[in-house]
C-alpha cells in the first residue's frame, strides 16, 4: 500500500509534509481520479499518460516506499516534472506531491552530475557570487555574452538558456536600513533571495519604496541567503540554507519579514527544521509583499490615474503554493482608472519552473510558446508577474513583462 495520501475526502486538515503518518493509496486507486491529468503542463505537451502526475505516483512508491530500483524510463518522466503543483489543489486526497518530489529527488540527486553540484553551490554561496558579479557584468556590457551564444559555444556547453536570461547585475550592495519619511507604523525586514538581489534590484528597489509610503522602515540583513528552493527541488539539502535564514529574520526586531517573488516565498512558506519553535516565529511573521500592503495601505495614501489595461500573470508558486493570488488584484484595484484582467490560461505553467528553464529547455520553451499566445491574446499595455524567473523567462530578449510593485510605485503621488 501506499502511505502518503490521505483517504479522508473531507478532512480539510493539511497534508503531512513526512512519509511518516501520512496515507498513499495503491496506483490502482489513484488512477481512478484523473482529475490532476488536465492540468498538468507535460501531459498537454506529450498527451501520454507517462507524463501525469498519478503516473509520477506509481515512480514515487517505488523510490519512497518500496524501495526498488526505478527504470531509466520512469526516471526521465519523473525529472519531466516541473513542480508546477498544479496536482495538488484538485486532488480530492490531499497529496503532498510536492514533498514527495523533493523526497524522492533527494534519493536519485547522487546521479547529479558535478556541473549541476558546482551551480547549485555557487548560488548557495552569497561571496562567491559576489566575486563573479564584475565579470558578468563586463560580459553583458561588452557584448560578448551576444557574440558566444551566436557561436554555439554556450549551446555545447548547455549555457545558452542561462545566458539568454542575463542582465546587468546590481553590483553595490543594499543598504541595510531604509526609514520612512512617514509617520512610523512599523519596522520590516525584506527577504532580497540569492538571484533577485543581483539581477531584479529594480523591484526591491521598488518594495522598499512602497513599505516606506505605507509608514514601514526596512531591514535588509546582509547574513540572509538563498531560499534553498533550487537547491532542495533538485535533491540537495537545503537544511544549512534554511537554518541560516530563520537564525538571521528570526534575531530581528521587526513586525513582518516580507518577499517579493512568489518562487522564493513558496519555499520559505514551506521552512521545516527540527527547532519547531524557531520554524513557527519565522512562518508567524513571514508575509507575501501583496498581501502585507494591501493589509496595512493608508486611506489617505492616494495614487495616480492609469488609464490602461493590465494583465496579471499568476505564477505556479503563487496559485498552488501561497494561494494569494487575489492580492495582487486588490492591490492593483487602488490604481484609478486601470483595467485589470486575469492573463488567459493561468492555470497553465509558463515553462519556467525554477531551473526547468535550464535542464528542460525544448519543454520550457514549448510551454512559454503557449504562455506568450496568451500574451498576445490578452492584448494589455501592462503584464505583471510576482515571480522573477517566470518574467525573465517569458521577456526572453524583450523585457515587456514587469512585477506589480513596479506599477504600483511609479504610479505613488509625487511629493
Amino acid at each position: 500500500m501506499y502511505d502518503f495520501m490521505e483517504m479522508g475526502f473531507m478532512d480539510d486538515s493539511p497534508p503531512a509534509n513526512h512519509l511518516s503518518g501520512s496515507y498513499l493509496p495503491e496506483a490502482a486507486d489513484c488512477m481512478r481520479c484523473g482529475l490532476c491529468v488536465g492540468g498538468c503542463p507535460t501531459y498537454q505537451l506529450f498527451q501520454s499518460q507517462a507524463e501525469t502526475p498519478r503516473s509520477r505516483v506509481r515512480t514515487l512508491s517505488k523510490i519512497l516506499l518500496e524501495n526498488q530500483a526505478i527504470s531509466e524510463n520512469e526516471r526521465l518522466h519523473l525529472d519531466n516534472c516541473l513542480q508546477c503543483r498544479a496536482c495538488e489543489p484538485v486532488c480530492p486526497s490531499k497529496m503532498a506531491y510536492g514533498t514527495l518530489f523533493d523526497q524522492a529527488q533527494a534519493q536519485l540527486a547522487k546521479k547529479t552530475n558535478r556541473l549541476a553540484k558546482l551551480a547549485l553551490a555557487l548560488v548557495a554561496n552569497k561571496a562567491w557570487r559576489t566575486r563573479l558579479l564584475p565579470g558578468l557584468a563586463l560580459l553583458v556590457k561588452s557584448g560578448l555574452v551576444t557574440v558566444l551564444r551566436h557561436s554555439g559555444l554556450l549551446q555545447a556547453l548547455h549555457l545558452n538558456e542561462a545566458a539568454a536570461l542575463l542582465r546587468m547585475p546590481a553590483l553595490k550592495p543594499l543598504a541595510a536600513h531604509y526609514p520612512s519619511t512617514r509617520k512610523k507604523c512599523g519596522q520590516v525586514a525584506l527577504f532580497t533571495g540569492c538571484v533577485n538581489e543581483h539581477f531584479d534590484r529594480d523591484t526591491l528597489q521598488a518594495a522598499i519604496t512602497l513599505l516606506n509610503a505605507i509608514g514601514y522602515d526596512v531591514l535588509i540583513p546582509s547574513a540572509q541567503g538563498c531560499c534553498g528552493a533550487i537547491h532542495q527541488h533538485n535533491g540537495f539539502g537545503a537544511a544549512t540554507l534554511i537554518d541560516n535564514n530563520i537564525a538571521v529574520f528570526n534575531a530581528l526586531d521587526v513586525d513582518a519579514v516580507v518577499h517579493c517573488a512568489t518562487g522564493c516565498g513558496a519555499m520559505l512558506s514551506e521552512y521545516q527544521t527540527d527547532n519547531t519553535e524557531a520554524s513557527k516565529l519565522f512562518k508567524e511573521r513571514l508575509h507575501d509583499i501583496h498581501k502585507f500592503l494591501l493589509a496595512y495601505w493608508p486611506e489617505d495614501l492616494q495614487l495616480q490615474a492609469l488609464p490602461e489595461k493590465i494583465a496579471v500573470h499568476e505564477p505556479c508558486s503563487q496559485r498552488n503554493v501561497l494561494k494569494n493570488q487575489q492580492a495582487v488584484y486588490g492591490l492593483l484595484a487602488k490604481i484609478p482608472a486601470a483595467s485589470l484582467t486575469a492573463l488567459p490560461d493561468n492555470a497553465l505553467c509558463c515553462g519556467a519552473g525554477g531551473s526547468y528553464l535550464l535542464t528542460h529547455p525544448d519543454n520550457a520553451r514549448q510551454l512559454r510558446d503557449l504562455k506568450q499566445q496568451a500574451l498576445k491574446t490578452a492584448a494589455a499595455d501592462w503584464v505583471v508577474s510576482g515571480n522573477f524567473v517566470c518574467a525573465a523567462f517569458l521577456n526572453a530578449d524583450k523585457g515587456d513583462i514587469v512585477h506589480p510593485l513596479h506599477i504600483l510605485a511609479r504610479q505613488l503621488p509625487t511629493q
